[in-house]
């Protein structure tokens, strides 16, 4: 197989794409309830790797441990690791996951010695989980030095990277019904794309060497907040329209329900100070202009930027590749833990969430006093920090 490898295009795992395999034949009684695939990584035009996986459904197979000891190789080992000879699941089985039923046992992985590297490899194995498990199956992973199971080893580091546990026979078991391993496929996609990012390095390699004084807001995540400040004003804009000068209650949905509660009972000329808040960052963008924020209300608005910047990169990634598709890759690209750390020069504003600080907008409290807080309370967010850098009063607002 190795010979029929490519070296792939480049070693970025961005050029990388999976195609699925499986074939299932209607009426095929041996199909029922163990399904085998086959995940075919290209580079480009060049295949560079295979990942094989077994799914083994234990209500839907019978005796699920003769179904599997039948195919030989890791799948007899797995059975008789998990099973007792009557079929039922072994006490340590049942005792290591929270759901036992479903099986994904990953089999073998071939990969072009470009991509073979346990990042990649958890990456792979990470997709086929997300495409072919719920939250109910125990994906098996072989320990290294299995006989007769290429990339062995290369699956047992991705399985450690995936926050697999170990049973007794020393099989690593990735459990879906678990948030850590959730996380852990997190961590290792944005390790992947801080790869991407960065050259082919890793985030280790590099972290030591820069500073704050190396990270810069670059195109792409300027593109994104641009999209964020857009659909934030949009819903701002909407709001400002249907509520008037409502007061918002405890429990109330919406943009200005996501604000400090000490703006609920804010009025429509200020929710339309608050709207315009949004287009003016997001004018700043446009203009090519550094993102500071002016005023307290400008704060607010971009820590909201912030976060949904970061849900439209997970949530909507079609969306984000259209925005930033001519704009160069930056290693800083989509940082949004710095984006909220170097962006601001102070979080005091986020400390109006906490109901322990209840009262500390009021610039005549003690511990307001003490900490040196400045236009925290609400009829004091737009007014502009520094007078020299103030925006034009007569500048108006998108919608009059």
């Amino acid at each position: 197989m190795a010979e029929q490898l490519g070296v792939g295009v480049a070693a970025d795992p961005a050029v990388l794409e999976l195609e699925f395999g499986h074939v299932h034949r209607l009426l095929d009684p041996a199909a029922s309830g163990l399904q085998r695939w086959e995940v075919v990584v290209h580079a480009g035009t060049e295949r560079v790797g295979v990942l094989r996986v077994a799914r083994a459904m234990y209500w839907l197979g019978g005796n699920l441990r003769a179904r599997m000891a039948d195919e030989g190789s890791l799948l007899a080992a797995v059975a008789a690791e998990l099973f007792m000879l009557d079929g039922s699941f072994s006490a340590e089985f049942e005792e290591a996951v929270d759901i036992p039923g479903n099986i994904l046992v990953v089999e073998e992985l071939e990969l072009a010695a470009a991509w073979a590297d346990p990042v990649v490899a958890a990456s792979l194995v990470s997709s086929a989980v997300d495409r072919l498990a719920s939250n109910g199956f125990a994906v098996v992973l072989p320990r290294s030095g299995a006989v007769g199971v290429e990339g062995a080893a290369l699956l047992e580091e991705a399985g450690a990277l995936l926050a697999g546990e170990v049973l007794s026979s020393e099989l690593p078991i990735i459990d879906t019904a678990l948030a850590s391993p959730e996380e852990a496929a997190r961590r290792v996609r944005r390790l992947l794309e801080a790869r991407t990012r960065n050259g082919g390095r890793d985030v280790e390699e590099w972290e030591e060497e820069d500073d704050e004084e190396g990270w810069e807001l670059t195109a792409r995540t300027r593109a994104v907040l641009r999209l964020a400040l857009d659909d934030l004003s949009g819903v701002a804009w909407e709001e400002v329209a249907a509520l008037g000068d409502e007061a918002l209650k405890p429990g109330a949905a919406g943009l200005f329900a996501d604000l400090p509660r000490v703006t609920f009972h804010q009025n429509w000329s200020w929710r339309r100070q608050m709207a315009r808040t949004f287009d003016d960052l997001a004018g700043d963008l446009e203009a090519g202009r550094d993102l500071v924020p002016g005023c307290t209300g400008e704060e607010m608005a971009l820590h909201l930027a912030i976060s949904r910047a970061e849900q439209l990169v997970r949530d909507r990634p079609r969306l984000v590749a259209d925005a930033v598709a001519a704009l160069p890759a930056d290693r800083y690209d989509f940082d949004w833990e710095c984006c909220s750390d170097l962006l601001f020069e102070d979080h005091d504003v986020l400390m109006l969430f906490d109901a322990r600080l209840d009262g500390i907008e009021d610039p005549t409290a003690e511990a307001s006093q003490a900490l040196g807080m400045v236009n925290l309370a609400p009829l004091d967010w737009f007014t502009p920090f520094n007078s020299e850098r103030a925006r034009n009063p007569e500048r108006g607002f998108r919608h009059d």
